[in-house]
């Protein structure tokens, strides 16, 4: 089964494992009859004979038999007609069950089938005939079937730099920015100071949403999750304690309330504060405080080895966006919208994970999380094509997953994020994102082997500028997928500490 999206439960019935004894069972004769309702979606009419529902009955009083307890019989030594008729409410149920389970199991092997969600069935409708065949339908999301595109021998602009000792100096520059003392200012903010305000959007004369005290550096732009302000830093330059400013946004084509898409609302922000950056000393408690560093060059070093990594995610992005323009190009085939939305939050969710694992701080990361918010169902389009197109590369070169690449991972984050492994695998699993990180361990070892057979042109590469602001805030009042961004905490000896927006 595919791990496109969450583990189906357990409980249901494509998942249901089958026990020894059943194991051994011979297979249903079914009659199965499959519609294709659109690229993914097929419907499914199944019907199990006459004989094999006795079949089953026959093994279902078979077993209950030996602690069957009736009036003037002791266990076991009641006659199987009057077990069959003392117990058949309850084994009609179980036998349903039984049947249920493995014809599903059964049809999807059988069939080839390949889900991708669970059975959208509904149980409770389902009944055991006393006589004739029992018979049910369900719809259910498959993988969907395509032409595998060519893979090796892709052409791909590989980014590459050298870490130079400007890059570094720039990026502590960066770090003890983030550390600066918040001094209270008199005048206007300029460029890279912060205020503090009151936000209102409007529609009209219509509240769509308010947010209290936020903090917002001072910048190009600023976004929302569902929106951007363009010349932000324009709006306040002559803002002062107490004024008012206010800006037309457009609403994202994929913001969560429908009726707002595309609609231009009024942003109303009231400057409560405004606040200067006083750049502090690089002293010894200030690296005791950025991470137990002893010395600058021990901070220099991490630094260095963090920009690293986020070269390493900046290329592996760039050639997997040309790898998946390269492989998708043909995949002209439709999605459900069903299927984009429950993935929506999967895609934030994974890139994320991704961000943490290469070093990134938490302002990027909403930066980066704001913007895919504003596209997400196009880009999940994407990735989810790309998903599949990757799977079944995988399959055909036996690329699996392993206890030592969960490991790796988990220890990546944890070194990213300060938490130890222990807690990060803890929380993974708390909110069901283990299967996240196995698709991003397959498609990651997936386009290794795609890039081992392709043909590399090296491209200069420069560290995008940070000219965003980003909040966490949905102009329209509710948000497309995760709502809260983690923040890194709990730094240990030699990380680099990202500090919470204060």
């Amino acid at each position: 089964m595919s791990s496109t999206e969450l583990s189906a439960d357990p409980t249901s019935p494509l998942d249901t494992p089958v026990v020894a004894d059943e194991a051994a069972r011979p297979p249903l004769k079914l009659d199965v009859t499959i519609e294709t309702v659109s690229t993914c979606q097929r419907r499914v009419k199944v019907s199990i004979p006459r004989d094999d529902i006795n079949r089953f009955h026959d093994e279902a009083i078979g077993e209950l038999m030996p602690s069957a307890m009736l009036p003037g019989f002791r266990p076991g030594r009641a006659p199987r007609s009057l077990v069959g008729s003392r117990f058949k409410s309850e084994l009609s149920d179980q036998i349903r069950t039984k049947l249920l389970t493995e014809a599903m199991t059964q049809a999807a092997e059988q069939e080839k089938l390949s889900p991708i969600s669970e059975p959208d069935l509904d149980i409770g409708a389902v009944s055991l005939p006393e006589d004739g065949p029992m018979t049910f339908e369900f719809s259910i999301e498959v993988r969907p079937e395509f032409e595998m595109p060519e893979w090796k021998g892709l052409s791909i602009n590989r980014p590459t730099r050298q870490i130079e000792e400007s890059d570094v100096d720039e990026a502590v520059a960066n770090l003890l920015r983030e550390r600066s003392r918040l001094a209270p200012h008199e005048g206007a903010p300029a460029l890279g100071d912060m205020i503090v305000a009151d936000l209102r959007v409007l529609n009209g004369d219509t509240l769509l949403s308010e947010a209290s005290e936020l903090s917002i550096v001072v910048r190009p732009k600023l976004s929302f999750a569902d929106a951007e302000l363009k010349g932000f830093d324009t709006l306040v330059k002559s803002a002062t304690i107490g004024s008012k400013v206010t800006a037309q946004v457009t609403v994202s084509t994929e913001a969560a309330v429908e009726d707002l898409r595309g609609k231009k609302v009024t942003v109303e922000l009231t400057v409560l504060e405004i606040k200067k950056l006083e750049m502090p000393e690089l002293s010894p408690e200030l690296l005791d405080e950025l991470g137990g560093f002893e010395t600058p060059e021990a901070l220099r070093a991490a630094v260095k080895l963090q920009l690293e990594n986020q070269i390493e995610w900046h290329r592996r992005r760039q050639v997997r966006q040309q790898v998946a323009s390269a492989l998708t190009a043909s995949a002209t085939w439709d999605l459900p919208p069903a299927l984009l939305r429950r993935q929506s939050q999967r895609e934030l969710e994974r890139s994320i994970l991704e961000l943490r694992r290469s070093g990134f701080d938490d302002d990027s990361i909403r930066r980066h999380v704001n913007e895919l918010r504003q596209t997400v169902m196009a880009s999940t389009s994407r990735s989810l094509k790309e998903h599949f197109i990757l799977e079944r590369i995988a399959e055909g070169e036996s690329i699996s997953d392993s206890a030592a690449d969960y490991d790796e991972e988990i220890r990546a984050i944890a070194a990213q994020s300060g938490e130890s492994p222990r807690r990060v695998r803890a929380s993974l699993e708390k909110r069901g994102l283990m299967d996240v990180l196995r698709n991003q361990i397959i498609e990651r070892k997936t386009l290794d082997r795609v890039t081992e057979n392709a043909k590399f042109t090296n491209t200069p590469f420069e560290f995008p500028k940070t000219d965003v602001e980003a909040v966490d805030h949905a102009v329209c009042g509710a948000f497309v997928g995760a709502e809260e961004i983690p923040e890194a905490t709990h730094a240990e000896a030699g990380e680099i500490r990202s500090p919470a927006r204060r």
